[in-house]
């Protein structure tokens, strides 16, 4: 099969690409708007290793401007729309972007996002004009709508938050040949039985890896990806049926939201085209999963990987129903579970997991933090901690770091904790993960003021408010906790597990 959005626009130019709500996008529409990109971004001086960010919600023109970024060779990295303009601010300085494409329906974000990067990267907009940035739609009149004529091949530089608190980028060497679907596409076809005329329904934001990744593949096999604006449950249902979606995707919490639905509309429910519902991002509690398998059918299909890329497992229903709570078997690299010496650990036995046999990453402008991540072996980890099963299958129990998973949504405390240590009431603050039956967890902060208040809620009315400002609605803490003072260990480290064994105490001061 080939495998390329141009082979397939110059095919069937008329084919349904991408479908946005109610707005159609081509693929005759996306070949030609993704190879206009390509030479605006070579008219403004983008060359190959250059970097180019991507700012735009779930519509149909990230794709277009993804594929044309990567024909030009520019290294790729999607800014998450639905953080606040300073976190957005920080990995446009931190990859050095030559060029910021960006949509003008985020508003407020992009009137503030040019005076927060101290470097000078060109700023355009589609759909509208925003203060501060050129039109892109302007310039794209002025192009051709053929290829470039040094086409070359680019590659996503996702971003991931880290320890630190600062999202870092991934990076990994451009490839040396040129090739018209990224490797990562090529993978993700052959592993989940993508072909032309498959239909995918994107069911989370775009600026994600695993989103952004599989909407590329399925163009490049010729499929149509149907992208939601943002997830309602009773809408997805009505999109895998109305739609005769072959393939989806999805986040634990979802399936949470999908099974409080009511009997009878779950009752109602026929998706007969319905073939692999993927699953990914966050732990999946046993007693959802099964129903779900119970609901659906044996579709489900978990997969356990990251924006590293360093390797993949994954675990059909079947597979899953005779090993419950695995993420699978590797199916992308080879899996290692070490101990603390780096030595390999036998099966039952929990350590780090690492994979090898795949392309290593870097972490960008972090050497120390690529480091903690690679063994003396060279092979490398997401961060997390688990053991195999007598048969291989992998389990997860544990992570290196304190790292908050939120409805599929990665936070990080002390990235919430600089933030929020900016307001000018607070004198400390620290943030650790609570359980939670819709999120999976959630984050807490707990807040020492600066002087005693003689009304708490409204102090903690403002620290919500100063969070959402500064964080967004995704990141932002949902309960604050006043205390006097925070836990610290005789070498002035802060004991976050006495934090999370306060979570456990009846009448917190008050929810956020």
């Amino acid at each position: 099969m080939t495998l390329d959005l141009r082979y397939w626009a110059s095919k069937d130019p008329q084919r349904l690409a991408v479908r946005v709500g109610e707005m159609d996008t081509t693929y005759g529409e996306l070949e030609a708007l993704a190879n206009r990109i390509a030479h605006v971004l070579r008219r403004q001086g983008v060359e190959r290793g250059d970097h180019v960010a991507v700012l735009v919600g779930n519509d149909a023109s990230v794709f277009a401007l993804v594929w044309g970024a990567y024909r030009a060779g520019a290294y790729i990295t999607p800014l998450p729309s639905t953080s606040s303009a300073e976190a957005v601010a920080h990995i446009v300085r931190d990859c050095g972007a030559r060029v910021v494409l960006a949509h003008a329906c985020l508003g407020q974000i992009l009137t503030e996002l040019p005076s927060l990067v101290d470097s000078s990267p060109a700023w355009f907009a589609l759909g509208g004009d925003v203060p501060g940035f050129q039109s892109l739609e302007h310039l794209l009149e002025q192009v051709p709508s053929t290829p470039i004529a040094d086409e070359s091949s680019g590659a996503l530089m996702m971003y991931t938050s880290g320890t630190t608190g600062h999202p870092k980028g991934v990076w990994r060497a451009l490839p040396k040949a040129v090739s018209a679907c990224p490797p990562f596409a090529q993978d993700l076809i052959a592993m989940f039985d993508v072909s032309e005329g498959s239909r995918y329904l994107s069911t989370a934001p775009l600026y994600h890896a695993a989103p952004l990744r599989f909407g590329l593949a399925f163009l490049a096999a010729g499929g149509s990806v149907f992208v939601m604006p943002r997830f309602e449950a009773v809408r997805a249902l009505d999109l895998l049926e109305r739609e005769q979606i072959t393939h989806s995707q999805w986040v634990p919490t979802m399936f949470q939201r999908l099974l409080a639905l009511d009997d009878e509309g779950r009752a109602r429910f026929r998706a007969p085209h319905h073939r692999l519902a993927l699953h990914s991002a966050a732990p999946c509690s046993v007693p959802v999963k099964r129903a779900m398998i119970e609901w659906w059918g044996p579709i489900l299909e978990e997969y356990y990987s990251g924006s590293e890329g360093v390797g993949l497992t994954a675990i059909t229903s079947q597979e899953w129903l005779q090993h419950p709570g695995s993420v699978g078997r590797a199916r992308k690299g080879e899996l290692h579970i070490l101990g603390d010496d780096d030595e390999e650990l036998p099966p039952g036995q929990a350590g780090r997991v690492f994979f090898s046999g795949i392309a290593s990453f870097a972490y960008h402008r972090s050497p120390e933090k690529t480091a903690a991540r690679t063994s003396r072996q060279g092979w490398q980890t997401f961060g997390d901690v688990g053991y195999v099963d007598a048969d291989g299958y992998l389990f997860l129990t544990d992570r290196l770091d304190d790292m908050i998973i939120s409805g599929g949504v990665n936070i990080y405390p002390q990235e919430l904790e600089a933030a929020l240590a900016n307001m000018p009431d607070i004198s400390e603050v620290a943030v650790v993960g609570a359980p939670d039956s819709e999120f999976g967890e959630r984050p807490v902060a707990f807040v020492v003021p600066r002087r005693a208040s003689s009304d708490p809620a409204a102090l903690m009315a403002a620290v919500n408010a100063f969070a959402l400002e500064r964080l967004g609605r995704i990141k932002r803490p949902r309960e604050i906790r006043l205390v006097e003072s925070l836990p610290y260990s005789a070498q002035g480290k802060l004991l976050r597990r006495e934090l999370r064994r306060l979570l456990s105490t009846e009448n917190p001061t008050q929810g956020a």
